[in-house]
């Protein structure tokens, strides 16, 4: 309930700060034309720049039609809240090369952002794909996020859709009170490291009621993040909803207070997970909550991954020092893709501690026989139905 107020307080407080006798600033009038081909990079920040300096609530309007549009930068502080309404469709250059950095569409410094329209940010992102080797390649080129929220407070986007990222569609750095509602994320399945919305060193960001078909995790949640709300979300294809990765870094912050509800997960290589890396510096991740989650076929529904080694570009046999502490995963239910569709595997040195398995019911069809569970480093607290039985199988 204190969710719901909270967001319906900011629904509101951004609607109507936003909308209300807002100025409206046309790209048009800046000379931007929907021809597909035509750059409007140049009218959007002149647009921007003029909305930012607006003394009362503002508004820049991209209408229907198709607008090429070059990497940009929408930076604050602004005098009063600015509202971002696409209504058509951005298309970015196709080949990566015509980028500098790795952002595309970047909104920086804003205090009181609205984002809306039902338009779409195209990133046009099958090309970079293609060349992507991150997978063989440690230093391989980083390619553009379709959009960057950085140092951003009090925002609501919504409405909108990311397609087709070249990398991560969304990415939430420094920010608070950012809430995604109605928000729409759309990549092939086999679409490489395109995570649907990442958050990091951030506070109180809420996904609502969204839609995240992707390459990669649904949404996955990094270092420093705080009271990160995610309810009714649909995900898949995809990796699931994810904590971490975590520890691949030094000096990563602690996770605190990460909260998963009501969400369904279909066809994804995984569901709810924590994972952190082998041969890890110190770091904590606690006070994580997954609950009333379904699962339609998804391999590794329920995952503690203490030794993620995507590529084996690491010292797996290291054992990560990220504690884990007060997690839960209850009322998850559906079928399962792999047989073990519960794996709880915890560091050697620094084991997980208070974790809470209630009313598990996952079924697997496969031929290797029933759904199975293991567990490593953990002494759960189990209750309720487990389908499977809770640490069938203990690994040391």
């Amino acid at each position: 309930m204190a969710m719901k107020s909270y967001v319906g307080a900011l629904l509101l407080l951004l609607s109507f700060s936003s909308t209300i006798n807002a100025q409206v600033f046309p790209i048009g009038n800046y000379g931007a034309k929907g021809d597909g081909t035509s750059d409007i990079s140049q009218a959007l920040l002149s647009a921007w720049k003029a909305a930012c300096a607006s003394a009362t609530p503002a508004k820049v309007l991209i209408p229907g039609g198709t607008f090429a549009l070059s990497e940009v930068v929408l930076e604050g502080p602004c005098k009063a809240p600015v509202e971002f309404q696409l209504q058509g469709t951005l298309r970015a250059p196709a080949d990566p090369s015509h980028f500098k950095t790795d952002g595309w569409v970047a909104f920086q410094h804003v205090d009181g952002l609205t984002v809306s329209g039902g338009g779409t940010f195209d990133g046009q992102g099958r090309t970079a794909w293609e060349q992507n080797n991150c997978n063989k390649d440690t230093n391989c080129r980083t390619l553009p996020i379709n959009l960057r929220f950085n140092f951003v407070s009090n925002a609501l986007i919504h409405d909108v859709t990311t397609l087709d990222s070249k990398q991560f569609h969304v990415n939430v750095l420094g920010c608070k009170n950012v809430t995604f509602q109605h928000f729409t994320v759309s990549a092939p399945g086999d679409s490489l490291n395109t995570d649907g919305i990442h958050i990091g060193r951030s506070v109180g960001v809420y996904i609502i009621d969204t839609t995240i078909k992707t390459g990669d995790d649904c949404v996955s949640i990094g270092d420093g993040s705080q009271q990160i709300f995610v309810q009714g979300v649909n995900c898949g294809p995809g990796h699931g909803i994810s904590v971490g990765s975590l520890g691949k870094y030094p000096n990563e912050e602690p996770v605190v207070g990460i909260f998963v509800k009501n969400c369904t997960i279909s066809g994804g290589t995984n569901g709810v997970r924590i994972k952190t890396w082998p041969a890890s510096p110190v770091g904590t991740a606690s006070d994580m909550h997954f609950e009333d989650i379904q699962m339609n076929n998804v391999a590794n529904p329920v995952l503690i991954d203490q030794g993620y080694c995507p590529w084996n570009q690491c010292q797996a046999k290291v054992p990560s020092l990220v504690k884990i502490s007060k997690v839960s995963f209850k009322r998850i239910r559906g079928t399962s893709a792999s047989q073990v569709a519960v794996k709880i595997a915890c560091s050697k040195r620094v084991p997980c501690e208070n974790v809470e398995i209630a009313d598990i019911d996952l079924v697997y069809n496969g031929p290797e026989g029933p759904a199975t569970s293991e567990c490593s480093n953990v002494q759960p607290l189990i209750s309720g139905t487990q389908n499977p039985p809770a640490c069938a199988k203990v690994v040391s």
